[in-house]
């Protein structure tokens, strides 16, 4: 069960949301193992508790730091996430998310681990959604390498569960958001816009600022991860929230929970095609400007601010964690507990 201690390695260790899995996965006893080859993430993320190898999990030394640890669980979050990135160099978006991942799954295999969860993508997965909601049997229609290459790896853990019986667990994201976040990158809109602010410039708004994403606030992506220790096996879960946000409704709660005086810039361009019809962007949208978005959104904001590590690793939600992350949570359990799984 979740509650016996385990050895748990996550890959991506240092990153924004594998360091606060670390943190919760150390909160509740595990033993935790880092590899992370810090291109991205940052050793002031990282738990001093974790044993840390400064890693890339395209070499073979690899499979040395899976023998000498005897991982009974993997958490796989390190990857070449930029869209932008895997079509300027598709060849090392597929080094790494396909050729690592197979390397990991190979080093797995060979000292028996009870199970592999996989940190896959839902927005790139589907490229442009024909159904709302949009479900994990949406059809699998990348738009750019990146989505390609983190699906072939999805691909290559159910042919090893075929081939070796690994247990795993895929879980597909929305725009993650929240604290340890960078203010940069293409997903980073709630960082890259409370910094702009925190620092009295004028954020940058690309299209007219209705394209609306799924944001699912980190603590939910982690809870999600800690869930799939013991349940959703052999499956691949979307997780987020189920609701949409458009950037221009991200710029208007940062706003006002900043006290930016500025309005919303002019648009730059042409509207961005979105997932969503601008009918049920109009029903949601009473739903979404309410406190339950910008309950995790000022946790974001309120770190940016102060720029701190939170100083306690307790498994206590911060009380501006945002309100829908129960109802979240709760969706997401009962997929994972319900028999038979999504199948792809």
């Amino acid at each position: 069960s979740m509650a016996e201690p385990k050895t748990v390695l996550v890959t991506g260790g240092a990153g924004f949301i594998g360091s606060h899995l670390v943190d919760r996965l150390l909160s509740l006893d595990h033993k935790v193992v880092v590899i992370d080859n810090l291109s991205t993430g940052k050793l002031k993320n990282l738990n001093p508790a974790a044993t840390f190898h400064h890693l890339d999990i395209t070499q073979p030394s690899v499979t040395e730091v899976f023998q000498r640890e005897q991982p009974d669980v993997v958490f796989h979050l390190a990857a070449q996430v930029s869209v932008t990135e895997s079509t300027k160099d598709p060849f090392h978006d597929s080094d790494v998310n396909v050729f690592g991942t197979l390397r990991l799954l190979e080093a797995a295999r060979r000292c028996g681990i009870e199970k592999f969860i996989y940190s896959s993508t839902g927005g790139a997965l589907y490229g442009d959604p024909e159904t709302d909601p949009c479900t994990e049997e949406h059809p699998i229609l990348p738009v750019a390498p990146y989505g390609l290459s983190k699906y072939v790896a999805e691909l290559y853990l159910d042919l090893y569960h075929r081939l070796y019986q690994i247990n795993f667990t895929t879980l597909r994201y929305g725009n993650v958001y929240g604290p340890r976040q960078e203010a940069h990158g293409e997903a980073g809109v709630v960082a890259i816009f409370a910094q702009a602010m925190l620092e009295g410039r004028q954020p940058q708004i690309y299209g007219d600022g209705d394209q609306a994403r799924d944001f699912v606030f980190v603590d939910d992506v982690v809870e999600a991860n800690l869930l799939a220790m013991t349940k959703g096996d052999g499956g691949a879960f979307n997780i987020g929230t189920g609701e949409k946000t458009s950037v221009n409704q991200i710029f208007e709660s940062l706003q006002s929970m900043i006290k930016y005086r500025n309005s919303l810039p002019p648009a730059t361009g042409k509207s961005i095609r979105s997932a969503w019809t601008a009918a049920k962007r109009q029903r949601l949208w009473a739903g979404l400007l309410g406190l339950g978005w910008k309950k995790g959104c000022c946790r974001r904001w309120s770190f940016s601010e102060t720029r701190e590590r939170p100083s306690d690793n307790s498994p206590n939600p911060s009380p501006f964690i945002h309100l829908f992350s129960r109802s979240c949570r709760e969706a997401v359990r009962l997929r994972m507990c319900a028999s038979p799984v999504p199948k792809r």
